[in-house]
């Protein structure tokens, strides 16, 4: 591991709780995984997997300044649940404040929560690996969807997809309608 990658690791471990970086420390290693099974830039998913939830613990009031001065797209959902926004919140805190200005890493922070239509490779890394590392236990069909991800990226992400919309559907919270974007997206191909 780079000495830049130790001193960002030891810099959010400073700024967020202890069970949000055990969380953080696994996606990134879940995403270095994936990474290395299809063939992505390790580093990359290293540094994606660790900062996707660096806003995670602002005020949900701040994410939504933060993203309005930013000029970043905010969807009514969103402004209701400002705390949907640590993802792009994430983002532009992990160019601020972590000082990164790679794109496919940022887009990948962007988009772990909802995915998006025609994901890059790497985006998907970030959206399965938070949704299979190791510290979770409690979503549906995780076991097999951990199977998935190292057989078929696009049918884990489906299945993620559908197991959320099925998941917040039943009460447990408002979907945004990118997360239907996405699981239409992938449903269809």
């Amino acid at each position: 591991m780079s000495g830049d990658l130790i001193k960002l690791k030891e810099r959010l471990k400073k700024e967020i709780t202890e069970s949000r970086y055990e969380h953080s420390m696994g996606v990134a290693y879940t995403a270095a995984n994936l990474a290395m099974k299809y063939g992505l830039n390790i580093e990359k998913a290293l540094i994606a997997g660790l900062l996707h939830d660096c806003a995670k613990s602002m005020e949900p009031k701040k994410m939504l300044q933060l993203c309005e001065k930013n000029h970043v797209e905010v969807f009514e959902v969103e402004r209701k649940n400002p705390g949907l926004l640590h993802a792009k919140a994430g983002a532009i805190l992990a160019k601020e404040k972590y000082d990164i200005h790679d794109t496919e890493i940022l887009d990948a922070i962007t988009w772990h929560t909802t995915g998006k239509p025609n994901m890059t490779l790497l985006e998907m890394i970030v959206f399965v690996a938070d949704y299979i590392e190791p510290h979770r236990y409690k979503a549906m069909n995780l076991t097999e969807i951990r199977k998935e991800a190292y057989e078929d990226i696009n049918k884990a992400t489906l299945h993620i997809l559908k197991d959320t919309i099925k998941y917040l559907e039943a009460g447990k919270g408002e979907i945004d309608k990118m997360t239907y974007n996405t699981y239409q997206y992938y449903n269809n191909l």
